[in-house]
Order: structure tokens, then C-alpha cells, then sequence
């Protein structure tokens, strides 16, 4: 069975919505800049959506008083675009959500340890309630009247990815004729102090693949799409999913392995099993976190499988930092515009290749390009490594 993409919805520190990520993508604008959402001492470049918390509400006619996670409201801007745009009716069909998170509620429950730490007496226990994973999905499932299947994934900067493969094979096994698809995630205090203890934060602005990166740069943002079978179809779809792979080589904790095996694994079943030869492979979203051994252990793994004919790569994480649950979602967008417009985006700041591999990643905007196929590829931790394929509608 064939699985279509019929709307896109992201929201990202370049814009919100579809056009302003591509807008900011095509005149190389990024998101970075300091951290404002919270007090901090660290004085890192972070990704932040360009919205308070109050604002975020009035665009969704939320009351403005009602308390809901910042990782919950960008869930629900992104996937009410996504629905928007595939004229998805929601009532109508076996619809599911399947939404990922890394960070859950933890802006909120912050809120709360900051009064009960003072005073075991206080502190409002309802921030603490949105504090689970998937209490973000069920206030995006609320927010948008899904009742039939509601879940939650989260392995980490994979997650996304993973829960954009539970919906195709749901639809594929005749569960669900549509699932609205992807992830979310907002900054906090946490996520960055914790990134900043593995000491893989950079303190300037990133550089995916060069030679010098340092470090990744911390985003927030969400991206969602939606998926249907060919019978629930109400519009002209974007393109199909061809395949997907998730692998876990459980290398390390939070590394991959030096040789690349998760990332060459993860990619080899992708592609295997849309029966795509490797050179129909017309673009590649990599993972591309800035890290010393990611984009090292990427590399290696690209190579294994390309040889010397690599497909034009890059990574957008120099645009929108890495977006944890949300990274996937927002890059399925992404690539599916890649195929549907022909679009290859720029890796910021690269000047000279990682020495083991030599791989050049393209550093222009380009469009209207003849790609087909599109890898886009997300890789987390513990060696939880996911890559989809997404294929134009048109064959030869």
C-alpha cells in the first residue's frame, strides 16, 4: 500500500508556518541568537520561536489564563497547519495522533520547583500535571477533536521520525486512513543545562560538517505531517513515503559509533525497502548536529554507502539549532518540500570537509531542482537511528 503526504505544518525559530521557514531558508536567514525565554548563566546561541508563551495562545483563541506547556502550543500550531492544509476531515476518517517529545512539560514544571524548592507548601500543581511526555499530545489531541488513536513516542532526537513510521505502518496495516504525524518541543532550563554537562554545546554559532565544529546549538519549534491511505484521499498529495528504517545499535549512551554503523544500517533499510537503487537517492537531509562525533560518524556512513558518487547533503540545524523530539518533524517538511519543489537548502558556516571523509555539503538555496527521492535522516541517543525516504508521485 502506497502512503500519500498530504499536509505540512511547521513552526520553527525562522517562522511560523510553511512559507515563513522556506522564506527564511531561501534568503539564508537563521533563528540564533541569545537565550530569552529564561534565566541562565550560559551565554550559548539557541533557536527560539520568535513568541511569548501569551501570544502563542491568542493565535490559537486559547484563553490566555488557561495553562498549557509551550511545548504543547507549538505542537498545536504546527499540526492545525498540517490538518489545515490537508483539508483533513478529522470526524470523517479513522484519524490517528502520534506526536514526540523530548521535553514534555518541563518549561512548566520548572515553573513549580522554583516555589516548592522554597517552600514544600507551594507551588501550582497544575504545571506540574503537563510535566509527562504525553500530556502535550493529549492537549494537541483536545485541541484538535482526534479521539480514534492517540500516542506519544520519544526516543530522544529520533523521535519523530519513529512516530512518522508508526503512522505509515498503522495506515499500512489497515488501522488508520490518516495520522497526523511528527513533534514537538520547546526550550528550557533543563534541556540546555543538560546538553551543556555532555559538554557538546557550542558556544558559537554551529557548523555542521566543517572541520572546526565544536558542538551543536539548541532549537525549539514543531513540525507535523499528515498521512493518508489512497481511498482517504481529498486533494493532490505531496509526495509518498517510500521507506523507512529504525535501527538500534546501542553503541553508547549518547554517541554513535565511530564507524557509523547505526546511520549506515538505518539508511541501507530505508532505501532497501522502497526498492530505490542508491543512485535514484537525489538529495540527502542529513542529521548533521555540529557535534565532533555525529557528523563524523554520518559522514563515514554516507560514504559507505555512496562511494564517490554522494547525492547533494546538508543540514539545516544551523538554521533552527537541534529541536530534540521535534528535529524530524520539522525536517519531514522539509524534505517533502525538497521533492514536491525541487529544493536543496544551504549548510551554514561550512568552509573546509571533515578530513576522514572529505564530504562538501551544498552552501546555496537551490530549487526547482529534478530531485525524486529525498533521504532525510535522525539519529538519537542511545544509537535509536531512524531514516525516511520521500519519492515524487510521478514515475518514469
Amino acid at each position: 500500500m502506497k502512503i500519500y503526504v498530504t499536509g505540512l505544518g511547521v513552526v520553527s525559530g525562522i517562522g511560523l508556518g510553511v512559507a515563513a521557514n522556506i522564506a527564511s531558508l531561501r534568503n539564508h536567514r537563521h533563528g540564533m541568537g541569545k537565550v530569552t525565554l529564561f534565566p541562565t548563566k550560559l551565554d550559548v546561541p539557541v533557536s527560539e520561536v520568535k513568541y511569548s508563551n501569551e501570544e502563542l495562545k491568542r493565535l490559537l483563541s486559547i484563553d490566555t489564563e488557561k495553562t498549557v506547556s509551550r511545548t504543547a502550543l507549538l505542537g498545536m500550531l504546527a499540526a492545525k497547519e498540517a490538518v489545515d492544509d490537508a483539508r483533513l476531515d478529522i470526524a470523517s476518517l479513522r484519524t490517528g495522533l502520534i506526536s514526540s517529545t523530548s521535553v514534555g512539560g518541563m518549561d512548566l514544571s520548572e515553573h513549580f520547583y522554583d516555589s516548592f524548592k522554597r517552600d514544600n507548601r507551594k507551588g501550582r500543581l497544575r504545571e506540574v500535571i503537563s510535566h509527562d511526555c504525553g500530556a502535550s499530545t493529549e492537549m494537541i489531541a483536545d485541541y484538535l477533536k482526534v479521539n480514534n488513536f492517540v500516542t506519544t513516542i520519544s526516543t530522544a532526537c529520533s523521535s519523530a521520525a519513529n512516530a512518522i513510521m508508526l503512522g505509515a505502518r498503522m495506515i499500512r496495516n489497515g488501522q488508520l486512513d490518516a495520522a497526523i504525524v511528527g513533534g514537538t518541543d520547546a526550550l528550557c532550563k533543563f534541556t540546555l543545562n543538560g546538553f551543556n554537562s555532555l559538554m557538546i554545546l557550542d558556544k558559537e554559532h554551529c557548523r555542521p560538517f566543517d572541520v572546526s565544529r565544536a558542538g551543536l546549538n539548541l532549537g525549539e519549534g514543531a513540525g507535523y505531517i499528515i498521512l493518508q491511505s489512497e481511498k482517504s484521499l481529498r486533494k493532490d498529495a505531496y509526495c509518498l513515503l517510500s521507506g523507512y528504517a529504525n535501527v538500534n545499535e546501542a553503541f553508547h549512551q549518547t554517541g554513535s559509533s565511530p564507524e557509523g554503523n547505526g546511520p549506515f544500517w538505518a539508511m541501507t533499510e530505508a532505501i532497501g525497502q522502497s526498492d530505490i537503487p542508491c543512485e535514484e537517492i537525489n538529495y540527502i537531509n542529513v542529521h548533521g548536529t555540529g557535534t565532533p562525533s555525529n557528523d563524523l560518524s554520518e559522514g563515514l556512513a554516507i560514504r559507505r554507502i555512496f562511494g564517490e558518487k554522494i547525492p547533494p547533503f546538508s543540514s539545516v540545524k544551523a538554521f533552527i539549532g537541534h529541536t530534540l523530539g521535534a528535529s524530524e518533524g520539522i525536517e519531514a517538511v522539509y524534505s517533502v518540500l525538497s521533492v514536491r519543489h525541487g529544493f536543496i537548502y544551504p549548510n551554514l558556516n561550512f568552509e573546509k570537509p571533515i578530513e576522514e571523509n572529505r564530504l562538501i555539503p551544498e552552501t546555496a538555496f537551490r530549487e526547482g531542482l529534478p530531485i525524486r527521492n529525498v533521504l532525510s535522516n535522525s539519529f538519537g541517543f542511545g544509537g535509536n537511528n531512524s531514516s525516511l525516504l520521500f519519492s515524487t508521485l510521478n514515475k518514469k
